[in-house]
């Protein structure tokens, strides 16, 4: 048999050769599970006279990685492979690599020339080569996990043609140098935490920086140019524009004309806001930037007494006329406290036209009330309702599609470190980040988000907080240098990000975190640790762009902003720092110098980094033990390896373990064979309370200036569950209530026999109380009487 070799020349298999490059790659890999012989064998007769050597190499990968559910260690093996493998398809030199994405780049059809970085990125990395090229340690591209390698090769490392040309290690200092040009010491420190996987930025700036496109944020929060055909043609317009570079948009549309509205310069009358909405889905339909999967994405927020609310709230639904259905949209709720006391207390509400009641949309807390209530009093509603019935058709819409988001106006606004500027009316894709906006000003956030299971010294179990403070310091002087060396997609986005120069920092790995400590999700010792996680980051974000300040100035809208008075985002939660930290101190700096940064702190979901990485989504729990990722061919099944490593070290990890897991989708509730201590470590997200998960993001509200991404889990929902996670995460001020709704009946969930009963009960409730919604909530002094809270 022959293989052909990398430089296309056809030589005779030589099988102990194959056999010693895996069992090469095998050192240190676990000798009870991963035997190189049997993947040898499996190797050999797979293969085929004429394979490439690539080819072999990728055969080994796919069959080392079919046995991830076995032992962690294959898919490490895989990885392995596969990256040793592109290591030696790709220069080794970075300033190659970046000279290749430069000249060698063609049009697939012309020929024409068409450079992929930029001459000046070029020139950099000439002028110095040779430092650069000795900074870069290879060693780290084999940090990553198969799954991970195999997310950047396919999404994020730069090609040529069909070829990938970069390493990891070139992305990571690509991105480094991109940011911090000829500040080589700054680029160097940069690149080192990248490579040791302490933080990393958004996809968006993995892509782009370095590139001819340059546009490094990831989040757009876009006001309505205008309630006018040329207004709105120019808002899609400029969306367009984001979505085309990666990145992703959050639009408010209460300020647009409901239907029926008569229009003036036509003596006509108006169709509202669900024909346009149309347009906009098809424009986020049709925007594929490149040939990636990272996809820019549209959320459009309406406000609940926007008069076309119940034709807004159907367009996720999976039934009904296609024309009445924007299922490229993500859809969000901007809520006023008022409408929830209406609901709460089963009154009526009353849809308004914004063109003939003017001011809703700019107006937040006691003002808005007042404007409100005129209006009703003045008969200027549309149509009174009652508050419940608009509640209920939310809930079924949810329960549904997982949508709309649920995020709550009063809440942003009163809490915001902008609100010297205006009234913020909307949020992001994500619901986590909340800016201001208008027609001059387009909102943008660089991102980033530290993977906080590297903060965790799992020998003496303790979590190390200098190494947090550390990483988020470098972090958010790296987000704000972005601010000024990023290529902007219009002057409206340059504006914001200039005059305001707000951040998303985030977080990876919060779960992992917790099963490195040994804390259950729901534990006392979780929601301590978690609370002061997040307390650290906000110091040390505040103190970094304090330094920034002092260096620089503050940011220019800084005056009249609440830091600018000494109020700090916990203290418009009326929380206290804890006294561990120089909270007085930093005041005292602030005072003196202020913050270079409006905003700092926005928790995103994390799914594409933190599979680069190797962590849990964000601040999610697990939603299984067992789970699938895509892998070059096909998805695979994969065990978190934490449960893996526990099992092994009780001596029960075993085939019948593994086929049980397999069986009860990922649940480890049902086998009696493992100890209670690790069912209560190992509980997936439709096992833990709602109340719980609601808890901890309360706990760390006061320490994140923007919000955070918040999904909540019912595997079998219903009016009271839900209601009663709403009003629950309303009542303890969060800004984001839930992004989405998950509901998996595949999931398994244990519920117990009383439990059931409650289900049962608070169903009947549904249909016996639905004017009093009251009945369906929990009183925060019993959450046991829902199951939603209890568990």
């Amino acid at each position: 048999m022959y293989v052909i070799n990398r430089d296309g020349i056809q030589e005779k298999v030589l099988f102990d050769k194959i056999s010693s490059r895996i069992s090469v790659l095998c050192e240190g890999l676990d000798e009870n599970f991963v035997d190189p012989a049997q993947i040898v064998q499996r190797v050999v007769t797979d293969m085929y006279p004429g394979i490439t050597t690539v080819q072999l190499d990728e055969l080994a990968a796919e069959i080392a990685v079919d046995a991830a559910v076995v032992h962690p260690d294959f898919v490490i093996l895989a990885a392995r492979l596969s990256i040793s493998n592109l290591q030696k398809e790709t220069h080794e030199k970075f300033s190659d690599v970046v000279k290749a994405l430069y000249s060698d780049n063609t049009h697939p059809k012309t020929g024409a020339a068409n450079p992929i970085v930029t001459e000046e990125f070029v020139k950099l990395v000439d002028e110095h080569a040779e430092k650069i090229n000795s900074v870069i340690d290879y060693k780290r591209d084999f940090y990553f996990d198969y799954f991970g390698f195999k997310n950047l090769e396919k999404n994020l490392l730069l090609k040529i043609g069909n070829k990938t040309v970069e390493r990891p290690q070139h992305m990571f200092m690509r991105v480094a140098l991109a940011i911090h040009g000829q500040d080589l010491e700054s680029a160097f420190k940069t690149y080192d935490y990248l490579s040791r996987h302490l933080y990393t930025h958004a996809t968006t700036t993995l892509i782009n920086a370095g590139t001819v496109c340059g546009q490094l944020s990831s989040f757009f929060e876009v006001q309505m140019k205008d309630d006018s055909i040329e207004g709105i043609y120019d808002t899609v317009t400029n969306c367009a524009r984001i979505a085309k570079v990666f990145g992703s948009v959050g639009m408010s549309f209460q300020k647009i004309r409901a239907s029926g509205s008569y229009i003036a310069g036509t003596n006509g009358t108006s169709n509202g806001i669900i024909p346009m909405l149309r347009v906009f889905n098809d424009a986020a339909r049709f925007i594929t930037p490149g040939s990636r999967k990272v996809k820019g994405t549209f959320a459009v927020y309406v406000e609940p007494w926007h008069a076309d609310i119940f034709e807004f709230i159907e367009l996720s639904r999976q039934n009904g006329e296609e024309n009445l259905r924007a299922r490229h949209l993500l859809l969000g709720l901007w809520i006023p406290d008022l409408f929830m006391k209406r609901v709460e207390e089963n009154g009526d509400w009353s849809l308004m036209c914004p063109n003939e009641c003017p001011g809703l949309d700019v107006s937040y807390g006691e003002a808005f009330e007042e404007l409100y209530i005129r209006y009703e009093k003045a008969g200027k509603a549309r149509k009174t309702v009652s508050a419940q019935k608009l509640w209920f058709s939310i809930l079924d819409t949810q329960i549904e599609s997982g949508m709309p988001f649920m995020c709550y106006k009063d809440a942003a606004n009163r809490k915001s470190n902008q609100k010297n500027l205006g009234v913020i009316t909307g949020s992001t894709f994500y619901a986590n980040t909340m800016q201001y906006a208008d027609a001059e000003e387009i909102g943008s956030c660089n991102v980033a988000s530290i993977a906080l299971s590297k903060c965790v010294d799992t020998k003496t179990r303790s979590f190390n907080f200098e190494t947090l403070v550390d990483i988020v310091k470098i972090v958010v002087k790296n987000l704000d240098k972005m601010i000024d060396v990023n290529n902007y997609v219009s002057e409206e986005t340059k504006n914001s990000a200039l005059k305001h120069r707000g951040l998303s920092l985030g977080v990876q790995g919060l779960a992992d975190v917790f099963l490195m400590m040994r804390y259950p999700f729901d534990s006392d010792e979780a929601r301590k640790l978690n609370k002061d996680i997040f307390e650290h980051i906000y110091f040390a974000a505040l103190e970094a762009s304090n330094e920034l300040a002092q260096a620089s100035g503050p940011y220019p809208s800084y005056e009249g902003s609440p830091v600018s008075q000494g109020i700090l985002q916990h203290d418009l939660w009326n929380v206290k720092g804890s006294d561990c930290l120089r909270w007085d101190d930093l005041r005292a700096k602030i005072k003196a110098h202020g913050v270079r940064n409006s905003l700092l702190v926005a928790l995103m979901p994390t799914t594409a980094t933190s599979v680069c990485l190797g962590n849990s989504d964000g601040i999610e729990p697990y939603k299984s033990m067992l789970y699938t990722r895509p892998a070059h061919s096909r998805d695979r099944h994969v065990i978190n390896p934490h449960l893996v490593g526990d099992l092994i070290e009780r001596g029960i990890w075993s085939p019948k373990i593994k086929d049980m897991l397999l069986k009860d989708n990922g649940s480890i509730q049902n086998i009696t064979i493992i100890p209670d201590d690790l069912k209560k470590l190992y509980k997936t997200a439709w096992e833990i309370p709602q109340r719980v998960i609601i808890d901890l993001a309360a706990d760390r509200a006061p320490f994140i200036d923007q919000s955070q991404s918040l999904n909540l889990f019912s595997a079998e929902p219903n009016y009271g569950r839900l209601s009663s996670m709403h009003f629950y995460a309303w009542k303890k001020g969060l800004k984001t209530g839930m992004q989405y709704l998950r509901t998996n009946p595949h999931e398994m969930v244990v519920i117990n026999d009383n439990e059931k009963e409650t289900a049962e009960n608070v169903d009947q409730e549904v249909e016996k109380t639905a004017d009093n919604l009251a009945a369906m909530s929990c009183s925060l002094d019993n959450p046991e009487s829902c199951v939603s809270c209890s568990g």
